[in-house]
């Protein structure tokens, strides 16, 4: 096509080019919200740069790396330039890039550093005398969004460098560094955030990637904080002295060490092309067994010397290249689109597949987001389409083979009215919502949010009794779960009286729970787990709660619009009203929740734990909560810093690493009985 293409169509094609490329940039760097993969965004830099390398009187200079600032932050600006890394999906572009190198260099013993390549937000953290001081997005390269009161939020970014080491050495602590990473959301809270968006109805995040860059972006640290984001460093920018500017890439990781720096701990070296490329499949043999999202693997000079010497380009260094691993891809039929009613209310579409193998997994159904994306890619019932796992986590619809199109195909007409309860939807934004605030869809979603662990804690209201109480119409609101009837639970046959029971029971005990459990379970609009929890810890009572107005709360140091939205619903006449029936059932929620005995004695301070595999009774959430309040560390993957390894059904990569580095390995059993240990 491009051989054959006239001046004029090449113009149009490479114009159209650049406005699509914009178009998803913006997404990607503006908004968090790409609506294409990574592979196919790639796939659109690589066809513009034929076309232009075609018709060079059209190119243009590639300087252009994307802008991720945002409103609402002040801009700071690099002190050396934060680039962007020239990337491939081919083996022979990293044989050309190791020729290339060696021949620029003169030499073919050079090392080199083969680093995962973390799928996050870029980020740069300056330590003034061995303090930090400032932490900036890449922003455009020169300037970014400082974020410095998130970032004192992420999880093991020290405020000092660490000054000695283990055996009493000094460390080396510059005066001024610019240490550059990534910030990320772990795998294992990537997908226990959405384990508790799908419970509660609501669409799952697409990707981790996604998720950390609009965190990150939010104007409360607290919820920062408790989407668990991390950040880890593998480069550097300014540096002064320059003598105090490690030599090698392999002497930064050290230092990062030895500072106890979040660092990178998979790397491979090499010097051939050969070693390069074996280390690059090796990495991408394991990497579904990292602990944090990873799309490709970097490719570094080692030597700095050298490194100065090849320079840069306006966009990227020309001593390091990203190899990007190409997405596993499968065709599959999308035999129907069904609709789920969140709590909210939110109609999400869910394409439901004839089953198919992907990336490990048994794959029957994927998330379609909403309305758009179908009319975007035009899906029809009957189609073939294309499916990866987004972030290898998720899977997602990317495409449809056209050519498989059967003529019976049909395009799917969005519901005009609520699949469960009738009502007319309403537009909101790019959501469709049914406004029945007594859906019974809706009601049983907000009810499974409230008994649920992470807020009232109710043991045995699971989904199907849920459900069986919510279709008795016994319970519509969630004043109604403390009015139950033994005599009516009883009703609902089988060996029922011990579980009535401890139902009952378990519900009198929820009367006085934590106050900021109550607050999670309502459901109000900008109250996540993290601001519920500052709420309970602000005031001491519910009532003192529900009577803060919106400047008391951001005099407390809430966010405008969550102080707002805290103040508007407590406001309401239905939530006073729900409120006095609570009053009336005697719920009368506490602040603080006595400690337990391994709380009150930290009896696991200092000691840093990974999970792994599947727990008997306990998920991976509950685990690291109960390890933490006892005083100890939870980590996302295996060093010798660890101390212990909590194995369960399913455990890998990370078990054997453990068994490699002759690290302690224990079971839930076995953890149960240190968090039941009193201190002496």
């Amino acid at each position: 096509m491009i051989a054959h293409a006239t001046a004029t169509e090449a113009r149009q094609r490479i114009e159209g080019l650049r406005a699509e490329i914009a178009h998803h940039d913006q997404l990607y760097f503006g908004q968090a919200a790409p609506e294409i993969s990574d592979y196919e965004y790639d796939q659109l830099k690589l066809t513009l740069a034929a076309w232009e390398r075609a018709f060079p009187q059209w190119a243009e200079a590639k300087g252009d790396i994307g802008d991720d600032r945002a409103t609402g932050f002040k801009t700071y600006r690099h002190r050396v330039r934060m680039l962007s890394l020239d990337k491939t999906y081919s083996a022979a572009d990293v044989r050309a890039f190791h020729a290339r190198v060696s021949a620029a260099l003169g030499r073919d013993d050079l090392g080199f550093v083969i680093e995962p390549k973390f799928d996050g937000l870029a980020v740069s953290a300056t330590y003034e005398h061995g303090r930090l001081v400032r932490a900036v997005t890449r922003g455009n390269g020169r300037e970014g969004d400082d974020i410095t009161a998130n970032a004192l939020a992420l999880r093991h970014l020290p405020r000092e460098l660490r000054r000695a080491t283990a055996d009493g050495t000094r460390n080396p602590i510059p005066d001024l560094i610019e240490l550059r990473g990534e910030i990320y959301l772990p795998r294992a809270e990537f997908e226990r955030i959405n384990r508790e968006r799908e419970a509660a109805g609501e669409t799952p995040f697409a990707h981790p990637r996604n998720v950390a860059a609009g965190t990150i972006k939010q104007q409360d640290p607290a919820e920062v904080k408790a989407r668990g984001l991390a950040v880890v460093f593998y480069g550097w920018g300014a540096v002064e002295p320059a003598s105090a500017a490690p030599a090698s890439q392999q002497e930064l990781h050290a230092l990062i060490r030895s500072w106890a720096l979040p660092g990178v701990e998979q790397v491979s070296v090499g010097r051939s092309a050969d070693e390069i490329w074996a280390a690059i499949a090796a990495m991408g043999r394991v990497r579904g067994a990292y602990a944090f999202p990873t799309d490709g693997a970097v490719v570094k000079l080692d030597d700095v010397k050298g490194q100065r010497e090849l320079g840069e380009t306006d966009r990227a260094p020309r001593w390091a290249i990203a190899y990007k691993y190409a997405p596993e891809r499968v065709e599959t039929t999308l035999r129907g689109i069904t609709i789920q009613v969140g709590r909210s209310g939110v109609l999400t579409p869910v394409a439901e597949l004839a089953p198919v193998e992907i990336a490990g997994s048994r794959v029957a159904r994927a998330t379609l987001h909403n309305r758009d994306e179908i009319a975007r890619r035009d899906l029809r019932i009957g189609d073939t389409v294309y499916l990866e796992k987004a972030g290898e986590i998720i899977p997602a619809i990317v495409g449809i083979n056209l050519g498989r199109r059967p003529a019976t195909s049909t395009t799917f007409v969005f519901p005009q009215t609520c699949p469960a309860c009738g009502t007319k939807v309403v537009e909101d934004g790019a959501a469709v919502r049914c406004p029945n605030g007594d859906c019974p869809v809706q009601v049983r979603r907000r009810v499974e949010h409230f008994v649920s662990k992470a807020a009232m804690n109710i043991d045995g209201l699971g989904p199907a009794m849920v459900e069986t109480l919510v279709a008795h119409r016994w319970v519509r609101r969630f004043p109604d779960l403390y009015r139950l009837q033994r005599a009516d639970l009883l009703t609902l046959g089988g060996n029922v009286e011990r579980s009535t029971d401890r139902l009952l029971a378990a519900i009198e005990a929820s009367k006085r729970a934590e106050l900021w459990r109550l607050v999670h379970g309502l459901g109000i609009p900008q109250v996540g787990q993290a601001t519920a929890q500052r709420l309970g810890a602000a005031y001491e009572t519910l009532g003192a709660l529900t009577a803060a107005s919106a400047e008391d709360l951001e005099a407390r140091g809430f966010a405008p619009a969550t102080a707002q939205a805290v103040a508007d619903y407590f406001a309401a006449p239905q939530t006073r009203a729900m409120l006095a029936d609570f009053r009336a059932a005697g719920v009368m929620p506490v602040q603080r929740a006595i400690a337990t005995p391994a709380e009150r004695a930290g009896v696991l301070a200092g000691k840093t734990f990974v999970l792994t595999g599947t727990l008997p009774t306990l998920t991976r959430e509950e685990a690291a909560a109960r390890i933490t309040a006892a005083g100890g560390r939870v980590a996302s993957s295996v060093s010798q810093k660890t101390d212990f390894v909590v194995a369960g059904e399913g455990a890998g990569a990370k078990l054997e690493r453990a068994r490699t580095l002759q690290i302690r390995v224990i079971d839930e059993a076995e953890l149960r009985r240190l968090l039941d240990t009193t201190a002496p």
